[in-house]
């Protein structure tokens, strides 16, 4: 009885531990952008001051439950926003396992389907589930309670009709892909998804520049990024999300070179795991 007495006690008090740890970790009243690893594909989580919680696409597998698992409070089973960059395999996969872990307030996606039987059963989900669901374009945003600004910087329509006239993209090939601005205070970090070069260049003829963090295009492919867009954008940190030993050969030598040319740093998740970025506003760093 003894026994079972102080094993209970010990038990009660680590479950306090972990609670009061938790509370403390998680509701420091600062954002947090975690680019997650999830190997050959994407997953960017942002936790915003108060407790507001966005995941941007879900990686190839479950390994995007891994990431919200250590950056979310265990008590906390509710997503506010997800976001699906583009329909791509390596984006959307991961999504199924956090709509059935996870409860989602709001889907958004741009508008481009894929004829495949995953995207289609994952857009029958999130129907079957009821979850309200957008189609956003360039100019559209998201503004959270406590001053966390998403804006969608593109595509914009206009370069959806151009580059994808028949609505659907293919497995093979990606035209377009949600770019989007987050932006608390005086931190911005541009998240881009798959997208390409021309892309970009839309983006900033209408007025994207100066970041501090830039979500390198399409996990470091030779044709995300030109030295011209760099000079543009001048990040202070490049994030790559990618896989190790990956048969695309991601991110590419050209990449890299340009980068360091630049003297920007660089980051990858196959190199160092999650890619976690701490603000309160005014000023950010790697943790």
């Amino acid at each position: 009885m003894k026994k079972a007495f102080l094993i209970g006690t010990v038990l009660i008090f680590l479950l306090g531990y972990i609670f009061i740890y938790q509370i403390i970790t998680y509701n420091d009243k600062k954002m947090h952008m975690v680019v997650c690893n999830v190997g050959q594909g994407d997953a960017i989580f942002v936790r915003t001051p108060q407790g507001s919680d966005i995941l941007i696409d879900g990686g190839p597998d479950d390994s995007v439950l891994n990431c919200l698992g250590k950056h979310m409070p265990f008590w906390d089973r509710t997503l506010e926003i997800m976001i699906l960059t583009h329909p791509h395999s390596d984006h959307f996969i991961g999504l199924f396992e956090v709509l059935k872990n996870y409860k989602v307030k709001s889907f958004a996606s741009e508008d481009l389907g894929n004829k495949t039987a995953g995207f289609n059963a994952l857009m029958e989900e999130i129907k079957k589930q009821r979850i309200p669901t957008k189609y956003v374009f360039a100019g559209d945003r998201f503004i959270l309670k406590d001053g966390v600004i998403l804006k969608i910087v593109g595509p914009t329509q206009k370069f959806i009709q151009q580059t994808s006239p028949g609505g659907t993209i293919g497995e093979s090939s990606e035209f377009a892909s949600l770019e989007s601005l987050l932006i608390y205070g005086k931190f911005s970090a541009l998240l881009t998804g798959d997208s390409q070069v021309a892309e970009l260049r839309d983006a900033i003829s209408n007025g994207l520049g100066n970041i501090d963090l830039l979500q390198v295009p399409h996990h470091g492919s030779r044709f995300g990024l030109t030295a011209d867009i760099l000079e543009v954008l001048s990040p202070k940190l490049a994030a790559i999300s990618v896989g190790k030993n990956n048969k695309y050969g991601h991110p590419t030598s050209f990449i890299l070179e340009m980068l360091k040319s630049l003297k920007i740093k660089t980051l990858r998740t196959d190199q160092v795991g999650d890619i976690e970025i701490i603000s309160d506003g005014l000023s950010w760093r790697v943790k």
